[in-house]
């Protein structure tokens, strides 16, 4: 593959990571390969794509199989492969089963793209987001979870749903584990900079809250086979976009915190600024007793999942 564009590469040719690729197609953001054990479905997703290009306008090559030698000097390598959440099923639950598969993934980037950011979505996720940054030994600049920006985004659509007004006019993150715990910053959302809490009862947001706190589940249940995909690589399309134009976007990441929030040696999703360096900032908030217990409890939670990885060296 010519070296004259960028590169991103997408471990695990599902529907997150086909549409994924497909996202970055349409922004013509790079070149993009697929890789999955299946290769003669991996193959023909990416030449499907591939055969979208002129009518996208994207100048761009897309190649798909089973071989990590195709993923060398990758800039960004987006990790969606694993087990995927059955109804019923927790995050928590994917623990196990998809640690094996993430360090074998890592050590494959480690050994054909070392100078990578990695973006891993992989549940769950936190967790995962450890295990990759221990197997590849990367610096956590270029080990990011991607947790927050769909949470974020879901936060976002139901806001803006509830008042009737533009999702582009609502402002809100949240930070916390990729689970129940998360927590969005109600403090912080707006829409067209009038604070939320002087447009809806409080009764409202809380539902709010609840339902985003539980919008995965939500579309597990619905669809009764698989989980979310659409809103999850458009997820991670952002934040691709973001590192590989050096947008300095500060957007909600799942990041391996060394002292930040009082947190240390765990994954944790916080508001972070990123650019060509991957995280080139991890940004701090002063929260108030109610926000501080909030996110206590999710850091709990985050760290007893870390402790329960048994990983080698």
């Amino acid at each position: 593959m010519a070296r004259g564009r960028q590169k991103i590469s997408i471990i695990g040719a599902g529907n997150v990571g086909a549409t994924a690729a497909h996202w970055a197609m349409t922004k013509e953001l790079a070149d993009i390969v697929l890789v999955d054990v299946l290769e003669g479905v991996t193959k023909g997703k990416a030449l499907d794509l591939l055969q979208s290009t002129p009518i996208a306008g994207a100048d761009l090559r897309i190649v798909g199989g089973d071989r990590y030698d195709a993923i060398e000097e990758s800039d960004i390598v987006v990790v969606t492969a694993g087990f995927p959440r059955k109804p019923g099923m927790s995050r928590d639950d994917l623990l196990a089963k998809n640690t094996e598969i993430v360090r074998n993934i890592s050590e494959k980037v480690s050994t054909y793209c070392p100078s990578a950011v990695m973006i891993v979505v992989t549940n769950p996720l936190d967790a995962m987001a450890y295990v990759a940054k221990h197997y590849t030994g990367f610096e956590r600049e270029r080990v990011i979870g991607m947790a927050g920006v769909l949470d974020s985004a879901r936060f976002r659509t139901f806001v803006a749903a509830e008042l009737n007004v533009s999702v582009q006019d609502v402002h809100a993150f949240v930070l916390g584990g990729h689970g129940d715990t998360m927590v969005p910053m109600i403090r912080y959302c707006s829409a067209a900079g009038i604070p939320l809490t002087e447009l809806l009862s409080e009764d409202r947001i809380s539902a709010i809250v609840k339902r985003t706190q539980n919008g995965g589940a939500e579309i597990v249940e619905l669809l009764q086979s698989g989980s979310a995909y659409y809103a999850p690589s458009a997820a991670i399309i952002e934040m691709a976009e973001a590192i590989l134009r050096d947008k300095k976007r500060i957007l909600p990441c799942s990041v391996y915190l060394e002292g930040e929030f009082g947190v240390e040696g765990c994954y944790f999703g916080v508001l972070a600024k990123l650019g060509a360096d991957g995280v080139e900032q991890v940004i701090e908030l002063d929260l108030n007793e109610k926000e501080r217990k909030e996110v206590n409890k999710s850091i709990e939670h985050v760290k007893e999942l870390t402790k329960a990885l048994k990983l080698g060296k």
